[in-house]
C-alpha cells in the first residue's frame, strides 16, 4: 500500500513538473513572439503617434502611463519599491528610455520606420562589443570584428546622398544609432542592477524614471509649446495607445522576463526580425519605399547580426 501511494505521489510530482516545464516553455515562446513582432510593429506606431504629438512628448506619455498601470498593480500585490530599486532605475531610465526611446522617437520625424529598425538592429553588434569590454575583458573575436564590419558598410548604404527620398540623413542616423548603443548598455547594466531578479520593478520603475526625463527634456526644449491635445489626430492616439500597451507594457515587461531566464545574445536577437516586420508595414501602411539599397542594407546587417551570434556561441 505504502509503495502504491509513493508510486503515486512520485507520478504526480512528475506530472506537476512537466506541466511547469511545459508552461515555462510556452510563456518563453510567448514572450519572445512578442519582442519580435510587437516590437517590430511599434516603428509604424511611432511614426503615426509623433505625426500630430511631439516625439519626446509621446514617448514620455508612453511610458508614464504604461510605469504607473504597472506601479498600481504591484503596489495591489504587495511590491514596494525601496529607494535603492529606484536610484538604480535612473540609469536604465535614462539608458533605455531617455536616450534610448527618445532618440527614436525624434529621429522618425525624418526617418521612415522601416529603415529605424535597420538602424536598430545594429543593437546585437552593439552588445557584443560592450560585453567584451566590459565582462570578458578581451579584444573581440575576428566573427565579432567581421560582423561589426559588415553592420557599418550596411549603415553606410542607408545613409548614402539620396535626392528622391531624403531619409538618409546623416543626423537622423546618428542619433538612432545612438539611441541603439545606449538600448544595448541598458541591457548590459540591467543584468548587474539592484533591479535584477524582479523583472515588475525593473519594467515598472525605469519606465516611470525614464518618463520623467522625458517629459523633461520634451519641457525644457519646448517642444510642446503650441501643441493642443484637441489637434491630435485619430491615427496619432490610436498608434500613441498602441505604443502604451503593446509596445511599453507588453513588450518592455517579455523583455526584462526574458533577461532573467535567457542569455542577453539570444534575447536580442529580436532584431533579426524586428527590421522585417517594421519594412513590411512601412511598405504595406505607409507607403515606405523598399528599393535595391534597402534590401541590400537589410541582407549586410542580417549578416552581421548572424556572424556577431556565432562568435557568442
Amino acid at each position: 500500500m505504502q509503495r502504491a501511494h509513493a508510486s503515486r505521489s512520485d507520478r504526480s510530482r512528475a506530472l506537476t513538473a512537466s506541466t511547469g516545464r511545459h508552461s515555462s516553455r510556452v510563456l518563453i515562446a510567448l514572450s519572445f513572439l512578442a519582442i519580435y513582432v510587437i516590437w517590430g510593429s511599434t516603428y509604424l506606431a511611432i511614426r503615426y503617434a509623433i505625426e500630430t504629438i511631439p516625439p519626446l512628448l509621446t514617448a514620455g506619455f508612453r511610458h508614464l502611463i504604461a510605469g504607473s498601470i504597472l506601479l498600481a498593480w504591484g503596489l495591489v500585490h504587495g511590491k514596494r519599491p525601496t529607494l535603492a530599486q529606484w536610484r538604480a532605475s535612473l540609469v536604465l531610465g535614462f539608458l533605455f528610455f531617455l536616450v534610448g526611446h527618445g532618440s527614436l522617437h525624434w529621429a522618425e520625424q525624418s526617418v521612415p520606420s522601416g529603415i529605424a529598425a535597420l538602424l536598430i538592429a545594429t543593437e546585437p553588434i552593439f552588445l557584443a562589443l560592450l560585453i567584451a569590454l566590459t565582462q570578458t575583458k578581451r579584444i573581440p573575436d575576428k566573427s565579432t570584428m567581421a560582423g561589426l564590419v559588415l553592420g557599418l558598410v550596411g549603415v553606410a548604404v542607408l545613409i548614402k546622398p539620396d535626392p528622391v527620398h531624403p531619409h538618409g540623413s546623416l543626423i537622423g542616423t546618428l542619433v538612432v544609432l545612438v539611441g541603439s548603443l545606449s538600448w544595448s548598455a541598458g541591457i548590459v547594466m540591467s543584468r548587474r542592477s539592484r533591479l535584477a531578479g524582479d523583472p515588475l520593478m525593473m519594467t515598472t520603475l525605469s519606465l516611470l524614471s525614464g518618463a520623467a526625463m522625458l517629459l523633461l527634456v520634451s519641457w525644457l526644449t519646448g517642444e510642446a509649446r503650441g501643441f493642443h491635445p484637441a489637434d491630435v489626430s485619430l491615427r496619432s492616439l490610436y498608434g500613441l495607445l498602441y505604443l502604451i500597451v503593446f509596445g511599453s507594457l507588453v513588450a518592455f515587461t517579455a523583455l526584462n522576463w526574458l533577461l532573467e531566464r535567457c542569455s542577453p545574445t539570444l534575447v536580442i536577437t529580436h532584431s533579426y526580425v524586428n527590421p522585417i516586420v517594421a519594412l513590411l508595414l512601412g511598405w504595406a501602411l505607409a507607403g515606405e519605399r523598399i528599393d535595391l539599397s534597402v534590401l541590400l542594407a537589410a541582407f549586410l546587417v542580417v549578416s552581421a547580426i548572424v556572424l556577431v551570434r556565432h562568435a557568442e556561441g
